[in-house]
């Protein structure tokens, strides 16, 4: 039969976390799917490795690291799968995970992205980090999950045990439906790293498409594998990047106002990580800012007049967090959810 999903997983470096993570997605009972690994350039003997192990992997193998999203984007121009499913290196799939996703994208053809239910790898009843139940992003483009706000991650007591429409999937596991990238365009590559995933999801919300999440499908994230959370680096690529997706998804008009807002919230950031001894990660917020100006010019067309697809949370998510208190997605005020998100 012909290969429904084709599962993509970017390597650099991440011998140990195939090794502890990969046998379960091999080993899955479901059907129609075909694994391709991209190693970025690895220096640990991962090629090798994955050639000894498994050798009915399809591996490509690039000369130089090109990132989370040249990484992907080089699997998806060699798929001819009806649908995509990006995963990181250091996540575990539950038995019975795959099916669950399929089913939820083959419901509808409006649903180009379904994103599961992302736990913690050492704790596998807390919610992970990087998107827990699914995401949504505030009218300043600072990303949030239900399960997670901030450094606040929620444990998982059933509290998201229904599909929701939600704004962003995880790139730590997203199934995304191929005709919807041939329509909109795949991962954003002058991101490199962070981010790209919540552009895309963007891109895709534009072009009228829905993001769903699926609670049937659970997956188990080591996270931080690549860099730590506080990291100059992955500061800088998470502030740059969520910059630049604003700026070329937003409305133009509005792009003045939210800009002013960002420099205030981002400037306090900075404040802080002097304050706690990270002069480094403070310097990386500063170097984001002045990136993001420089590379703006390549998105000076593609901004939108209007809000063609009206960010899901009004106002900051930063104001009602560390002022409003608001440290739990359940203590979030509905009304501060826009139409298609009942913040439930």
């Amino acid at each position: 039969m012909p290969m429904q999903v084709s599962i993509i997983i970017v390597n650099w470096n991440g011998r140990h976390l195939m090794q502890k993570c990969l046998p379960s997605v091999m080993e899955s009972d479901a059907i129609g799917f075909n694994v391709i690994i991209v190693d970025n350039a690895s220096t640990d003997r991962s090629v090798d490795w994955l050639k000894e192990t498994y050798p009915s992997v399809e591996i490509v193998e690039n000369a130089e690291n090109l990132g989370y999203a040249g990484g992907n984007n080089a699997a998806i121009r060699r798929s001819f799968s009806e649908f995509v499913l990006l995963l990181n290196s250091d996540v575990e799939v539950a038995r019975g995970w795959l099916e669950p996703l399929v089913q939820r994208i083959q419901s509808d053809p409006r649903i180009a992205a379904v994103v599961p239910k992302i736990m913690q790898y050492e704790d596998r009843h807390a919610f992970e980090y990087a998107g827990a139940a699914g995401g949504f992003i505030d009218d300043y483009g600072v990303p949030f999950a239900r399960g997670r706000i901030f450094r606040t991650v929620e444990r998982d007591r059933g509290q998201y045990e229904e599909p929701a429409d939600v704004f962003w999937g995880s790139g730590a596991a997203l199934l995304l439906r191929r005709s919807a990238l041939d329509e909109v365009g795949l991962l954003d590559e002058r991101f490199f790293m962070h981010m790209e995933e919540i552009d895309l999801c963007w891109r895709l919300r534009r072009a009228g498409y829905r993001i769903v999440y699926e609670p049937g499908s659970r997956v188990f994230h080591i996270g931080g594998a690549s860099l730590d959370g506080s990291h100059p680096r992955k500061v800088y690529y998470n502030v740059r990047n969520s910059l630049l997706m604003v700026y070329k998804n937003g409305a133009c008009p509005q792009w003045a106002r939210r800009l002013s807002v960002r420099i205030a919230l981002d400037s306090a950031a900075a404040i802080r990580f002097i304050v706690t001894g990270h002069p480094r990660t403070a310097a990386a917020i500063a170097r984001a800012h002045r990136d993001a100006h420089r590379m703006s010019k390549h998105y000076k067309d593609s901004c939108p007049l209007t809000d063609e697809a009206p960010l899901p949370y009004r106002g900051s998510i930063a104001f009602d967090y560390h002022v409003r208190r608001k440290r739990r997605f359940g203590d979030l005020d509905v009304s501060r959810f826009r139409p298609g998100y009942d913040g439930g």
